[in-house]
């Protein structure tokens, strides 16, 4: 064979291999060097409401549509998968439709796979240029499933009457719809994924994703910023951060919600402060704190402190419109789960707003007097010094050397949530409001926690009993 013809064989060679990569996407998608980590975190979550909240170009939109052939076709090599799947894909419009999303789609279809494709407006053979109503595609065990594609602009009405195994958003739809689409998944447990850029304000994406404020257990957020994408130039991504402003940056290339006044804490980090929960030795555990409240939610938490210093959130009691005999029970329950210590009395003990030791006309008794009645013992002697002991919270959250110093358990979800709505008001003091857990946290961090190999351990029942014979003994 002459260098001509080898040459040639080469050529051909290479453009049939750039056809059949092109033709099965979906194989290489994450698959070998590099990774996207993000979006395999997403793909990996078994929850059946599932969020990434990315920035512009993050890689946000991949996942949805990988979600919807994997779905499609049966081969999710992460979830269970069905015989044959009905979702949708819900576009802004139908225009964004088929820039985005359908693109997107079509771009891991292998045309081997689809069955049929019904147009809205365009030709079937060139579904690309035009706008797509579903597509039919062959499932590997052998049915049929259908990607339809719906547009937020048909409005509410256009998403009812039918049953669905998935939705996904691509970007934010608006409160009425994605309340309809949540009942079309309904009968059949299906799936609700969104992927999006924050750029419409506090929203009820917001409230009821990211902050997640009715506790449902299925919902969870994954944020992904331009860092994220491997595939983006490094040069590229500093070029264009240095032209936008930082509430555009907080939108655009972070994914972060931006509000009119700033975050207290914006050092809190939900991927470095948010941590598994793990067996914590006992001789880490310190102290807890507490912030009284009747008809307010009384918040307590139980903090542990390793031999480095570093201040771990392991537990959480956290409920408003109970009396003080409710939270001692399940405060005292709590502890005895985690085998906390007690004085030598068996009390346990806590930090307690100062206010706790005032009695009030209503009761003979202070909220701190009744608690040492059930058996925990509380410090009102606390410090609460407003922008010291934030100063000192942050302090926690990135040291002087940017590394962090404390971590909460991810079943501390109201702290989480209090973490994340808690701004600036006017006159430079933060709002009053949803301050419960943060407020006992900032007593404790103010009681300057010590490592758990420095402070003095708790004493035992024998050592404490030794202590007060010798005392006698001393005074005869």
């Amino acid at each position: 064979m002459t260098e001509v013809e080898i040459i040639t064989a080469l050529h051909r060679l290479d453009t049939e291999l750039a056809c059949r990569r092109k033709k099965e996407r979906l194989r290489y998608y994450n698959a070998g060097e590099p990774i996207h980590h993000k979006q395999v975190m997403f793909h990996q979550s078994l929850k059946r409401n599932r969020w990434v909240l990315g920035g512009n170009r993050s890689g946000k939109t991949e996942c949805g549509a990988a979600e919807v052939v994997w779905m499609a076709r049966g081969t999710s090599p992460y979830r269970p998968n069905r015989k044959e799947t009905n979702g949708w894909v819900v576009s802004l419009s139908r225009e964004v439709q088929r820039d985005v999303a359908q693109a997107k789609v079509l771009d891991y279809l292998n045309p081997d796979w689809i069955a049929n494709i019904v147009m809205v407006s365009g030709r079937s053979d060139d579904p690309r240029g035009g706008v797509i109503d579903y597509i039919a595609v062959k499932s590997v065990s052998g049915g049929i499933s259908k990607i339809s594609f719906k547009s937020c602009d048909q409005g509410r009405e256009k998403f009812q009457g039918t049953s669905l195994d998935y939705v996904w958003f691509d970007e934010e739809p608006p409160e009425d719809i994605y309340k309809e689409c949540r009942m079309r998944v309904l009968d059949r447990k299906g799936d609700i994924f969104g992927t999006m850029t924050p750029l419409k304000g506090l929203t009820f994406v917001y409230n009821k994703i990211w902050l997640n404020e009715d506790g449902d257990p299925e919902v969870e957020c994954i944020c992904m910023e331009w860092a994220d994408n491997p595939y983006l130039d490094k040069d590229e991504v500093a070029s264009l951060t240095a032209t936008m402003s930082d509430e555009e940056l907080k939108s655009r290339r972070y994914g972060k919600f931006a509000a009119s006044k700033g975050l207290v804490y914006h050092e809190f980090d939900p991927k470095i402060h948010i941590i598994k929960p793990f067996d914590v030795p006992i001789e880490w555990y310190d102290n807890m704190s507490i912030d009284p409240g009747l008809n307010n939610p009384l918040s307590c938490h139980w903090y542990a402190v390793d031999g480095d210093g570093n201040v771990f959130v392991v537990a959480e009691h956290y409920e408003a419109g109970k009396d003080i005999g409710h939270h001692i029970k399940a405060i005292k329950s709590i502890s005895e789960s985690l085998g906390w210590y007690t004085d030598f009395c068996g009390r346990y003990s806590a930090l307690i707003d100062s206010a706790a030791g005032q009695r009030t006309l209503a009761s003979s008794k202070s909220v701190a007097e009744l608690f040492l009645d059930g058996g925990i013992s509380v410090n009102t002697k606390v410090n609460k010094d407003l922008f010291v002991g934030i100063a000192r919270v942050k302090s926690y959250l990135k040291d002087s050397n940017g590394k962090p110093r404390i971590f909460v358990f991810e079943n501390c979800v109201n702290l989480i949530r209090e973490f994340k709505t808690y701004y600036w008001g006017e006159g430079d003091v933060p709002k009053k409001k949803d301050d419960h857990a943060l407020d006992e946290l900032r007593y404790y961090i103010m009681s300057r926690p010590e490592a758990a190999y420095v402070r003095e351990k708790p004493k035992g029942i024998v050592e404490i009993d030794k202590e007060r014979q010798i005392r006698r003994l001393r005074k005869k």
